[in-house]
């Protein structure tokens, strides 16, 4: 999928931090956490919001209200006129988002386009399905999240199993999982120095209102304090595997987004930060049983839409869900584990599924601005054996 014309301001980007599940955010609809940090990332980049044509959602877990979901984010944004779409494509959500709003802006001659991506992993809903013919008219009952997580219905397996699958595939070891592990925690503790300075670009802080006053969550909570002792001192996920919880994200809770636009309008909105041109997109889906594998497959046909290639990569980022994404991502395309994830990553810092993407596009960009531009790749694995890759350029 190639894009022609769709672009980004450097600048109208955004995330929030991460908040591990059920923590300062367990009780705090994914609607309104998307319209408190995108109203206050809005009005700290001065955007003026009444030149959007249409508002862009993703989100996997649904809240009260979510059958409204887009047009009513609009509308409580003070868009009224507004609406769009809302996209779930489990953890290639902000991919499939984004490229729906590349396409929609080009179709129209440029448009403005508000993506916006939220998810609240804790406190998933339990959903009750009426049932007939059911003893007593008995109703079936699904935990979204918890049940999601214990296995892929066409499977029977776990998301772990395909990690252990796909580890096997690639001769990879315990050791491996753990040492690419300390490599991405290491490369976070680096986004967090200088009092997260590189965080602070893009950060937008969580503002939960309670009875005495506001609670302001301006940083990651819930990151482990990953050490080679405490890794190796873990149990694995399934007897006899190379997975453990330390090798493994953690749920969470988050949102974050970003505008779409005409280059002329990029460049105008930008006000000289320099612009991000959307190059192509690419989704694919491994053989069974191979979630991480996907990324890989989504790479290499959205450099192949584009007509590039790996080692023309300036840097990358990555979804990896599992220690074993990037080895294989690193296994089949030849980039060196060193050359991914700047500035973290989501198996340090969580996941909050719908906006997990967005975050790692918007590190992604600002990876390449401090380095002066370049070709950036975004990559990550998706529920059903799914992978999504966004291709984009920093000028």
């Amino acid at each position: 999928m190639q894009f022609e014309a769709a672009y980004i301001p450097a600048p109208l980007m955004w995330s929030s931090p991460f908040v591990r599940w059920q923590g300062a955010t367990a009780d705090v609809s994914s609607l309104d956490l998307a319209v408190q940090v995108t109203r206050d990332a809005l009005a700290a980049r001065r955007f003026d919001g009444g030149r959007v044509g249409q508002l862009v959602y993703g989100s996997t877990v649904p809240q009260a209200g979510s059958f409204y979901a887009a047009p009513l984010i609009a509308a409580r944004l003070g868009l009224a006129g507004v609406g769009g779409p809302t996209v779930a494509q489990a953890c290639a959500t902000s991919v499939a988002c984004v490229a729906q709003a590349a396409a929609a802006s080009q179709l129209a001659a440029g448009e403005l386009q508000l993506v916006v991506t939220a998810d609240r992993i804790s406190n998933g809903p339990l959903l009750v399905y009426p049932r007939s013919a059911g003893m007593g008219g008995a109703p079936q009952t699904e935990h979204w999240v918890l049940d999601s997580f214990a296995a892929d219905p066409w499977t029977g397996e776990s998301m772990v199993h395909t990690a252990e699958a796909t580890a096997s595939d690639g001769g990879f070891t315990r050791a491996q999982c753990d040492e690419l592990t300390l490599l991405r925690f290491s490369q976070y503790q680096r986004a967090l120095a200088d009092d997260r300075r590189a965080q602070r670009a893009y950060f937008q802080p969580i503002v939960i209102r309670q009875r005495k006053g506001e609670r302001v969550i301006e940083a990651d909570e819930g990151v482990a304090d990953y050490s080679a002792e405490g890794l190796a001192a873990l149990k694995p996920s399934l007897p006899g595997g190379v997975t453990t919880p330390g090798t493994q994200t953690h749920p969470a809770d988050g949102a974050a987004g970003l505008v779409v636009c005409g280059r002329e309008d990029a460049r105008a909105l930008a006000g000289g930060e320099g612009v991000v041109r959307l190059l192509a997109a690419g989704f694919a889906r491994a053989e069974k049983g191979r979630m991480p594998k996907a990324p890989a497959l989504a790479a290499q046909r959205a450099l192949a839409s584009a007509g590039r290639n790996a080692g023309e990569l300036a840097a990358v980022v990555t979804h990896n869900p599992f220690a074993v994404n990037d080895l294989w991502l690193s296994q089949q395309l030849g980039i060196p584990l060193e050359r991914m994830n700047a500035l973290g990553c989501s198996l340090i810092y969580g996941h909050p599924q719908g906006p997990t993407g967005m975050r790692g596009i918007v590190e992604l960009v600002q990876a390449l601005r401090a380095q002066g531009g370049g070709l950036g790749l975004f990559t990550g694995c998706a529920a059903g054996d799914m992978g999504a890759a966004l291709l984009l350029s920093v000028q």
